[in-house]
């Protein structure tokens, strides 16, 4: 395909446009939660990214350039926690500068969201979305693998309010018997503010969450809990892809979504590319692997190769593992795969 055309955009083997891109800044977190980076194998002594091995900022930008030349109109910051990493604010501001990126996030767990708001949205953040799995501060206090932590992130939402980030979005993922009897405090406490909760079914992802399906809560389950109180209503998708089914209160109090991999998989829409912190492109969540960019990158590659390399990999992208998940043998399923803090959720 010429240069002309990958400008046009670029659809996988499965015709899926190029229309998202996560970027993960930096592979260290201030939590150690359950599902993600669990403090028994993500202990003290544990060797994250060096800060060389990392993107720069301006070789973030870069690529999202490119990605944005192909096709990309949303791209979100993630982490590991993205408030680690240092001059974020600047990072945002060169994010929003590039042409055709209309759609600016982040997504953070919330602790450092406070001390950073203003600063965030004054650099050009459009709006957040903080992890919260429970209102119940004993329950988050396990699942998040520290203590002392709660109430940084509900003054963290409430700082992103006041700077205007938003519509917020809260992101609770739901273990059966861990968190699923907090659900309704999280639909009672954010009801009517603006907010939008989105309760996401844990998933298989990484290689350390000991993940099983009878642990998984599904969203249609969680669904008739809040129906039996509150009726609902199921909306349109806001856009193609849309990972998020979403319905909204009849009431008029607002918008709660479900994110539902396991049980209602959406990879045939999925439009999403991730940029890991150490600058590999992967194409899926449940990726074992991903094509190195900054390795070409440092070594002189130019716009165009670059361009050619990316358009490349998405070309032949064939990933839908959730929709395989169910008949994937043992042996294919319990593969190695990418651990979420280094490519975002």
């Amino acid at each position: 395909m010429s240069l002309p055309a990958l400008r046009a955009g670029v659809c996988d083997v499965l015709g899926r446009r190029l229309h998202d891109l996560r970027i993960s800044v930096i592979d260290m977190c201030n939590l150690r939660c359950t599902y993600c980076m669990p403090a028994g194998a993500y202990h003290e002594r544990f060797a994250f990214l060096k800060e060389e091995e990392r993107l720069t900022l301006e070789e973030i930008a870069r690529l999202t350039r490119l990605f944005a030349t192909l096709g990309v109109s949303k791209a979100r910051i993630t982490g590991g926690e993205p408030l680690l990493r240092k001059d974020l604010p600047r990072l945002i501001a060169m994010l929003r500068e590039i042409d055709g990126v209309g759609d600016l996030a982040l997504t953070t767990n919330g602790v450092l969201l406070a001390q950073h708001a203003e600063a965030l949205k004054e650099a050009g953040l459009e709006r957040v979305t903080v992890s919260l799995d429970t209102l119940d501060e004993r329950v988050f206090d396990a699942m998040s693998g520290r203590s002392g932590r709660y109430s940084a992130v509900l003054e963290g939402i409430a700082a992103a309010e006041a700077v205007g980030l938003a519509p917020i979005k809260i992101n609770a993922v739901v273990e059966r018997g861990i968190n699923d009897h907090t659900v309704m405090d999280l639909v009672e406490r954010f009801r009517g503010t603006g907010h939008v909760v989105r309760f996401i079914e844990f998933m298989d992802v990484g290689n350390c969450n000991h993940w099983g399906r009878e642990q998984v809560v599904a969203s249609r389950e969680i669904l008739e809990m809040i129906q039996e109180r509150y009726p609902l209503r199921a909306l349109e998708e806001n856009y193609h892809g849309e990972v998020a089914s979403r319905y909204e209160f009849c009431d008029g109090a607002g918008e709660i979504g479900f994110i539902s991999s396991v049980t209602e998989p959406f990879c045939g829409s999925c439009t999403r590319a991730r940029l890991s912190t150490d600058g590999r492109l992967l194409t899926c969540l449940f990726a074992g692997s991903g094509i190195d960019l900054r390795g070409p990158m440092r070594d002189g590659a130019t716009d165009d190769d670059l361009l050619g390399l990316i358009a490349g990999v998405w070309g032949n992208r064939t990933d839908r593992y959730s929709e395989l998940r169910a008949t994937l043998a043992p042996s294919d399923g319990s593969k190695r795969k990418i651990e979420m803090y280094q490519i975002g959720g």
